[in-house]
């Protein structure tokens, strides 16, 4: 079946995402919106009888000084990534972007590679010869993502590699942990905790921790907990406006497309997460956490409530996002790893973020920049 590309409105864009059970919060027409240092651009890939089959959010980053742009499509494009003429559906994105001016393209599949249930997981944990994911059998391999990479490879594009601390790239990650819910009853999903995650969602319950829905008022108190979590964990905080865009742009596609949770105890905020939900998939995007009175448990506590909600609403899965697919002990991001597979989780491998060079000298120059930033 042949293909035709070409720009498409947002409301064309959101009647796609609408119709379908899972599509990346990244993959929305509002998620533009969020990123105003990028121009973004609607496509739609459309059939013989003119339906449209596939869509993508692209957002175009311009060069200081030049009309050239790095073109990104995060965790995208939406479209059929089995098909037999995959080819002849990337090939009409890159020449559009090309006459956009875009000198580098990179994307991210949403295919998944390969899986490691919460057991597996814990055991690669504690197998000393085990040092990343990737050393231990999968559970389970994906039919046709193998496939999907070669292809992608002929076509002359390159997996990206990990830029960041053990594998938290700059772009999206590659490994994820995701809670099935489906056909789960919330018995069930909680039978699946390990030990110490219902020990602490009883201490949470015990101590009289309250988890509750808050605002776009409440986000500044959201904030001021989450410049806390960047100081303790070494990470550079987004601003304040950043969030309050977030909501402002999700919430105006659609009203539960972002909310925010609140874990209170003895009248004092402790922790804080927000959560997007597109379809069936829920994700936890960010949170926040005071270092005081961590013995009530409130992290527990709020992931519980927005599992439960999550479940409520008939969601499918219920993702924690990024995990590092380091093993090592003394690696201080192995205790997110235990702390997101311990509420039965999943370590889910997608197959990463690929660039495409459309002038290779821009290109090589861009990959020069980062590499050096990562360095310094």
């Amino acid at each position: 079946m042949s293909c035709h590309l070409k720009p498409i409105s947002r409301e064309e864009h959101l009647r796609f995402v609408a119709a379908r059970s899972s599509v990346s919060h990244l993959q929305t027409p509002a998620w533009g919106d969020v990123k105003p240092e990028w121009r973004a651009e609607s496509l739609g890939w459309f059939d013989e009888d003119g339906d449209l089959v596939g869509a993508g959010l692209v957002l175009l980053r311009p060069l200081p000084g030049l009309k050239r742009y790095l073109a990104y499509l995060p965790e995208g494009p939406v479209i059929d990534w089995g098909a037999e003429d995959l080819e002849d559906r990337l090939r009409p994105l890159l020449a559009h972007l090309k006459r956009r001016g875009a000198f580098s393209v990179r994307m991210g599949p949403p295919v998944v590679a390969r899986r490691w249930s919460a057991e597996a997981v814990k055991a690669a944990v504690a197998d000393p010869g085990a040092h990343r994911l990737g050393d231990v059998p999968a559970t389970a391999r994906e039919a046709g993502a193998d496939d999907v990479a070669e292809r992608l490879r002929r076509m002359g594009w390159r997996r990206t590699e990990p830029g960041g601390e053990d594998g938290f790239a700059a772009g999206q990650p590659r490994h994820v942990c995701q809670v099935p819910l489906a056909g789960r009853s919330l018995e069930e999903v909680r039978g699946g905790f390990n030990q110490q995650w219902r020990r602490n969602i009883k201490k949470a319950e015990k101590a009289g921790v309250k988890v509750v829905r808050g605002g776009p008022e409440d986000l500044g108190t959201f904030y001021g907990l989450y410049v806390e979590t960047a100081e303790r964990d070494r990470f550079v905080p987004r601003p304040l406006a950043y969030f309050r865009r977030m909501w402002t742009a999700l919430t105006a596609e659609d009203p539960d497309r972002m909310r925010l949770y609140l874990a209170h105890h003895d009248g004092e905020v402790l922790a804080a997460a927000t959560m997007l939900t597109v379809g069936d998939h829920v994700w936890y995007s960010y949170g926040a956490s005071t270092a005081r009175r961590r013995e009530v448990q409130p992290g527990n506590a709020l992931q519980w409530r927005m599992m439960c909600d999550a479940h409520e609403r008939g969601a499918a899965v219920y993702d924690f996002r990024g995990i590092t697919d380091t093993l090592d002990e003394d690696n201080r991001l192995l205790g997110l790893l235990r702390f997101k597979t311990g509420a039965g989780g999943e370590a889910v491998e997608y197959l990463g973020e690929w660039d495409y060079a459309l002038n290779r000298v821009l290109h090589r120059a861009l990959r020069f920049c980062l590499a050096r930033r990562r360095r310094t």
